[in-house]
């Protein structure tokens, strides 16, 4: 799965990496981005156009009677997205892109779980395959709109961390993972692990299990 990550490049090279223009939102960098948080994400428009918003992890289908199912659903299984009802609407119209300098993930070692921090081994971020929907809440009206992290089984570099990873997008595929017009083979064939060449882990501080804790000591090696 992928519960932790972190972004803290700059708006303007998130713009750069992903064409995408910020629409009217400030953020702070994350060193411990966490589910329920409000996150950059990178959605676009029918005109092609693409778009950062801020977006909260954790997805709520449009048809849940509560927001509360958020907390299971902040990663979707790309092996079966296209059939589970929380995902396959998103799947098929609502597909976009979580901007990531990287993530983390926890081994069992002596007995204690030890975090890894998962970066790209070139460049800045990672550009995570996401599904996002708009949930309208009964009592007031008002939208929200919510992310998940598709994840697909683990590359030989990330197997000894987990048997799980998040789909990792190669740049070359942002646009076809975004478009709504591509063809849902291709679509299911980029959910797949990234090459093990381009990742880089190591261990670092056990603070990262706390989200009260977000600052650059959390990706530094230990």
């Amino acid at each position: 799965m992928c519960g932790r990550y972190a972004l803290y490049g700059p708006v303007s090279r998130l713009r750069e990496r992903f064409e995408a223009d910020p629409e009217d939102f400030e953020f702070e960098p994350r060193y411990n981005a966490a589910p329920m948080q409000w996150l950059p994400v990178v959605r676009q428009r029918p005109s092609g156009e693409r778009v950062i918003h801020l977006l909260r992890w954790g997805l709520v289908p449009s048809w849940a009677k509560d927001e509360a199912i958020a907390t299971k659903l902040i990663n979707a299984r790309g092996e079966s997205v296209a059939e589970k009802p929380s995902f396959r609407a998103a799947f098929r119209r609502r597909r976009c892109i979580v901007p990531a300098n990287g993530f983390y993930e926890w081994q069992q070692i002596a007995g204690e779980k030890q975090p890894f921090y998962i970066h790209p081994v070139e460049g800045e971020f990672f550009g995570l395959a996401g599904l996002w929907e708009r949930w309208t809440r009964p009592a007031d009206g008002e939208e929200l709109d919510t992310f998940t992290i598709v994840t697909t089984e683990a590359n030989a570099a990330m197997r000894p961390l987990h048997d799980r990873m998040p789909v990792i997008l190669a740049p070359g595929d942002y646009a076809a993972w975004l478009s709504g017009a591509t063809p849902a083979d291709q679509v299911q064939g980029l959910m797949r692990p990234c090459p093990e060449a381009g990742l880089a882990a190591y261990p670092v501080s056990r603070a990262v299990g706390s989200v009260r804790n977000d600052s650059p000591t959390l990706i530094q090696a230990i």
